[in-house]
């Protein structure tokens, strides 16, 4: 598949990097697998998933796709890393996952190829990592049915995010490379609140994600400083 020039070479190469990895819990990717089962259940809160078709952006080794497959659903992962997707077919395969296919390319060049294809879009701690956010959103909405689901989950953009999510979980704390994150990349719910309404998507959920550092516990309650998930609903 095509690719498109709204990607960040130096990202996919940072994560391209750490490919091996991606199912080691131990590693960088521990707080992916830690917030997994939350993602999973917050996305199943607002819509049963069995039997859907489901397109994960910037699914690298596979975590959510494969935890959305094994629920039912028909999924399609794709990334720019051909190491992160070739260690996401190969952990599909030794797990015997089915209905799960895995995809090189961008939401933009998929959403035109499968206009209106699926009934979930998921758009998981990918947007800060893509110069321009607005294309991935828009991508998104074309991607799914009218009446069908979008959900994405960023970092905002104030002093509080820039001490946790960079000096805090990176400097300090170590539980993510140093130079995961940029921060003026992270993004505002207010400005993709904005790009959202822009794409034809409404908002239905907003919500906070927060980590205790101390009890390595991680939660979903009000409160969108740091990290955050919004729920989108294409109208019909």
């Amino acid at each position: 598949m095509n690719k498109t020039s709204n990607a960040d070479s130096a990202e996919i190469e940072k994560f391209s990097q750490l490919a091996h990895r991606w199912w080691d819990k131990d590693s960088e990717f521990k707080p992916l697998h830690a917030i997994n089962p939350l993602r999973l259940d917050w996305i199943r809160s607002h819509v049963p998933i069995e039997g859907k078709k489901i397109v994960d952006i910037g699914c690298g080794g596979g975590i959510l796709s494969e935890s959305l497959a094994l629920t039912g659903a028909q999924v399609t992962g794709i990334d720019l890393s051909q190491k992160a997707l070739k260690v996401a077919k190969l952990h599909a395969l030794e797990a015997e996952v089915k209905g799960l296919e895995y995809l090189e390319s961008s939401a933009e060049s998929l959403a035109e190829q499968r206009p209106e294809f699926y009934d979930v879009v998921t758009c998981m701690e990918m947007l800060e990592h893509v110069p321009d956010p607005s294309l991935v959103v828009a991508a998104c909405a074309r991607l799914v049915k009218p009446g069908g689901w979008v959900f994405c989950s960023t970092i905002n953009r104030n002093l509080q995010s820039f001490l946790m999510a960079i000096v805090g979980a990176e400097y300090v704390l170590n539980m993510l490379p140093r130079g995961t994150h940029e921060y003026a990349k992270f993004i505002t719910p207010s400005e993709l609140l904005s790009l959202a309404e822009s794409a034809g998507l409404s908002a239905v959920n907003l919500i906070g994600m927060h980590f205790n550092p101390i009890t390595q516990r991680y939660w979903l309650g009000s409160g969108t400083k740091v990290n955050y998930f919004l729920a989108l609903q294409k109208s019909v």
